[in-house]
């Protein structure tokens, strides 16, 4: 499943580098330019892919790490 996400990642700086709504003057819903409703598109999927890397590409056992203390630090 990481490969999955690796490649929705790779897919999406892909298609974050549009060129093809510039010029296009239809409005989504009638209020929504083309272009805008194309990258609110683009962020959405870009929270689907991180909501996937979280649960399927996290390391395991990192939300456990406690910081270590170091009694020369603290002075005594």
């Amino acid at each position: 499943m990481k490969n999955v996400v690796w490649g929705l990642v790779i897919l999406l700086i892909i298609l974050h580098q549009d060129f093809w709504f510039w010029e296009n003057d239809y409005a989504v819903f009638g209020f929504i330019p083309m272009g805008l409703f194309y990258h609110a598109m683009i962020s959405v999927g870009a929270g689907v892919t991180w909501y996937l890397a979280t649960v399927y590409a996290w390391p395991e056992g990192v939300e456990n790490v406690q910081p270590e203390y170091d009694e020369a630090e603290d002075g005594k």
